[in-house]
């Protein structure tokens, strides 16, 4: 199926979009009291850990939201490789700046975690290690495509590198298993090193706090996803009428 020709009216895709983006504004709405109010404190940690804890609800909504970017970037590089169809290469474009945007409120919200708890706001480990080296690979990205002018060219290099930089997600991702780590793990074996963890005292609200944080944060990011490649697209449309009109 070509996207060009996929098969919603525009007043079909305006009231789809609309719906997303409501549902959006209320997923993150809700994240936002259920980490802040609904979730009961991690009992293994007090005072200021406590209140800095908070902030790991945002921190892995940001997560699923630079993770939905750099899946759906991965997905449509490969299909551009596999069909050539340039509305492929926008959505990789379009879920690139996305999940930049996601991973980089990971890097702020957890430097605010780690000041209290770790009395500094960086250090190398090296979760945070490969997180940095993530987020310039993919600024990385969006540099080689401003850089080339042909537009299949520029497509067919970018796919390319999308698919060899995606390999740093499931890197970062198991970084503080395979590597000497202080940070807290959640959906991996318990890290006895892990300073501020409390992934083993999470109770039932906490669980359900991190799971509507993770999956709002999801959806905003998709929301997000398919405004900005609609966008892309009504430039390219705007950018052909003109050149049309000039002839």
């Amino acid at each position: 199926m070509q996207l060009e020709s996929f098969p919603v009216s525009a007043p079909r895709r305006d009231r789809l979009h609309m719906g997303l983006a409501w549902l959006a504004l209320m997923g993150v709405v809700t994240a936002l009291w259920a980490g802040l109010l609904y979730a009961r404190p991690a009992s293994n940690l007090e005072g200021v850990e406590q209140t800095a804890q908070r902030i790991f609800y945002t921190h892995m909504g940001m997560n699923m939201a630079a993770l939905t970017g750099f899946v759906l970037s991965f997905l449509g590089s490969l299909m551009y490789l596999i069909r050539r169809r340039l509305d492929w290469d926008r959505l990789a474009t379009a879920a690139t700046e996305v999940g930049l945007i996601g991973a980089f409120g990971v890097l702020i919200t957890g430097s605010i975690w780690a000041k209290p708890t770790w009395n500094t706001y960086w250090t190398w480990d090296p979760r945070l290690t490969t997180t940095t080296i993530l987020v310039l690979v993919y600024v990385g990205y969006l540099l080689l495509r401003n850089g080339l002018e042909n537009v299949r060219m520029r497509a067919l290099f970018a796919s390319i590198y999308a698919l060899l930089a995606y390999v740093m997600v499931p890197l970062t991702y198991y970084s503080a298993v395979w590597f000497r780590s202080i940070h807290p793990m959640m959906f991996l074996d318990s890290n006895p090193e892990g300073q501020g963890d409390f992934s083993a005292s999470v109770g039932p609200t906490m669980s359900v706090g991190l799971q509507v944080s993770m999956v709002a944060f999801a959806i905003l990011a998709l929301t997000l996803i398919l405004l900005r490649w609609r966008l892309l697209k009504l430039d390219v449309a705007v950018r052909t009428l003109i050149a049309q009109h000039q002839r």
